[in-house]
């Protein structure tokens, strides 16, 4: 599942396949943008903030969040695509690489100038240089009757972590998805340790929170819903939970470990 980490690593690929580079070929898929035509303009930086990715290229920055389908690919040319041609929404290419982004969730391009502005909602990004622990602690716990899956969930209070690492992240920090917020003993703590979690994993592409990377064991708690906790052998439970219910998601926790 995307999530911080996946965005991160897809920015680092496209970095090294595309930054300072002219694109030979731009070709986007989206009505508003089909004209668009980039071809000659110097990919001068690609950025990640949480889910977030922006490639800058001359006077435009191509934003693109993956949602829950979304890839991007860079590899040479001629390299066969690995997913069909109708689901890719952007095509870059320079001299050497082809960068291919399908199944985007959002695929824009802005203004370089405002590009900012498209993300000045976030939180602090925890895979981001400027990091900012006490910023994101204080946005957490300024609704202290939220339950802490929601407010660790909530992009506008940190950025990166999606449904899976917060249910890991809640099950190892011993603490139930209703938990208010106000009754978190160390918000500050919790959060580092989410921090922590993703910083490990970025540069794995086997994702894992029980240290061990084999199929099925990567996980304590997230989609195991007919399983045992790892630690006691309590059948684990599950729900959902979100501000709407448009908006809920899928939680997983073991009764007797987390309280």
């Amino acid at each position: 599942m995307p999530e911080g980490d996946t965005v991160w690593r897809a920015a680092r690929r496209l970095r090294e396949g595309l930054a300072g580079q002219a694109l030979t070929r731009s070709d986007v898929r989206v009505p508003q943008w089909a004209t668009l035509d980039l071809s000659g303009q110097v990919v001068d930086e690609v950025l990640s903030h949480g889910k977030h990715l922006l490639i800058r290229v001359g006077e435009v920055s191509i934003h693109s969040h993956l949602k829950m389908e979304g890839v991007w690919h860079v590899h040479p040319h001629g390299t066969p695509w690995r997913r069909p041609a109708h689901m890719a929404r952007i095509i870059l290419e320079t001299p050497g690489k082809q960068a291919v982004g399908f199944s985007l969730g959002i695929l824009e391009v802005l203004q370089r100038e405002h590009d900012s502005e498209a993300l000045g909602y976030l939180g602090p990004d925890l895979l981001g240089e400027s990091w900012d622990l006490d910023e994101a602690t204080r946005r957490v716990t300024a609704d202290p009757d939220r339950p802490v899956f929601l407010a660790l969930l909530d992009q506008r209070n940190l950025a990166g972590l999606g449904n899976e690492y917060v249910n890991e992240l809640l099950f190892v920090s011993g603490l139930l998805p209703t938990r208010p917020v106000g009754e978190v003993r160390d918000v500050r703590r919790l959060l580092a340790l989410g921090q922590k979690m993703l910083d490990v994993n970025k540069d794995r592409t086997a994702r894992t929170f029980t240290g061990d990377t084999r199929r099925g064991q990567e996980r304590y708690v997230y989609g195991r819903e007919k399983g045992r906790c790892r630690r006691c052998s309590t059948r684990l439970q599950t729900g959902s939970l979100g501000d709407t219910p448009l908006t809920a998601r899928d939680t997983y926790w073991c009764p007797r470990c987390q309280t």
